[in-house]
């Protein structure tokens, strides 16, 4: 009897966080506390000149490089903030235009990092709903053979039980590492806000 209330009371408890997670979201496949937001604007975290107004940021070899490190997670924000100063200071006359360049490239790459992660976290959601219904049907099996010992299941009981206990655990280790994978989005935000607002104070 105990062992069966365990079972009912996991899937029930799985049940209910993957229904939490996903009404506090309009989109369906979206676990996290935090809002979904697909894309950052320009204009979110950035009020220099339009991006528009220089060249595309790819055609300035020295600006895409720049864009391409500011971008990565690996270079901190104090080596970012040295990188930019060294090509405000190189980059004569057109400094304020190639700056912007560089900061539209930051903005694209992070943007196309972010759609990224956002997929995955997506796939991850889908494959955590697919785990909670098959966690659901195994306590439905258990709880079945539990209540009538009569009932002979299709796969023995124990298979059944290891299989449980099994995606019990991978469900766990998933939902607890959802907090880290949700804040991924939310730092590359910050980061794109910090980038753009170095680059400003050199216009």
């Amino acid at each position: 009897m105990r062992t069966k209330t365990a079972v009912a009371f996991f899937a029930f408890l799985v049940a209910l966080t993957v229904r939490h997670a996903l009404a506090q979201n309009s989109t369906e496949d979206w676990p996290c506390v935090q809002r979904k937001v697909p894309t950052i604007s320009a204009g979110a975290i950035w009020s220099g000149p339009d991006l528009a107004s220089a060249s595309p940021w790819s055609e300035d070899s020295e600006a895409a490089q720049l864009a391409q490190k500011l971008a990565s997670r690996r270079v901190d924000l104090d080596e970012a903030d040295r990188l930019i100063e060294e090509f405000a200071k190189s980059a004569g006359k057109e400094k304020d235009v190639r700056l912007v360049r560089v900061f539209a490239g930051v903005l694209e790459l992070i943007n196309a990092e972010r759609d990224r992660i956002l997929q995955g976290i997506q796939r991850y959601a889908r494959g955590q709903r697919l785990l909670a219904d098959r966690i659901r049907e195994q306590s439905d099996k258990i709880g079945a053979v539990r209540d009538e010992p009569a009932v002979q299941p299709s796969t023995d009981i124990t298979d059944i039980e290891r299989q449980f206990a099994w995606d019990k655990r991978i469900f766990e280790e998933r939902r607890r590492s959802l907090t880290y994978v949700c804040e991924t989005p939310v730092i590359l935000e910050r980061r794109a806000f910090e980038i753009a607002r170095r680059i400003q104070e050199r216009l």
